[in-house]
């Protein structure tokens, strides 16, 4: 790809045919979290976190790609996710070492961008995005990602 839109363009146009394909909920996140791995080089873990329908100020680690986490259930307010939750709306985190809230899933994280998914009104999860690098996320990864997070929303 020549540039990040055209980049995202078709991280978009795959994530349409994603959804759409076969395939539990959880597996057709899993693809979407492959892709956008593979195809954005600085990101490095990408996870969705899911509202707990049972506790609704909980997030449970959902489908992920990356290095595992001790990170399986995130109460809102804590953390960068739990945070994001509370607030409803993106966080992106250019240094995490400058952030008191964060919990450390590795040490080689950097930087982290969540992003609140709704079915509707209601926040029903989050895209959660660590990379190894400071500094990486773009105003346009932000916009895309929403987009990509609006898509999945109506899956949830």
């Amino acid at each position: 790809m020549n540039n990040k839109t055209e980049l995202y363009q078709h991280i978009l146009a795959q994530t349409e045919v994603l959804i759409a394909g076969n395939g539990t909920v959880a597996e057709r996140l899993e693809a979407i979290c492959r892709l956008l791995r593979d195809e954005v080089h600085y990101f490095d873990w990408v996870g969705f976190y899911l509202v707990d329908e049972e506790n609704p100020r909980e997030l449970i680690l959902g489908p992920y790609v990356g290095d595992s986490t001790d990170h399986t259930r995130i109460a809102f307010g804590q953390g960068i996710c739990g945070q994001a939750a509370e607030r409803e709306e993106t966080f992106v985190v250019q240094d995490v070492a400058k952030e008191d809230n964060y919990l450390s899933c590795s040490i080689h994280v950097k930087s982290e961008i969540v992003v609140p998914v709704f079915n509707g009104k209601k926040l029903v999860g989050e895209l959660d995005i660590d990379s190894h690098q400071l500094n990486p996320f773009s105003e346009e990864d932000r916009q895309y990602l929403e987009e990509v997070a609006a898509r999945v929303g109506p899956l949830l």
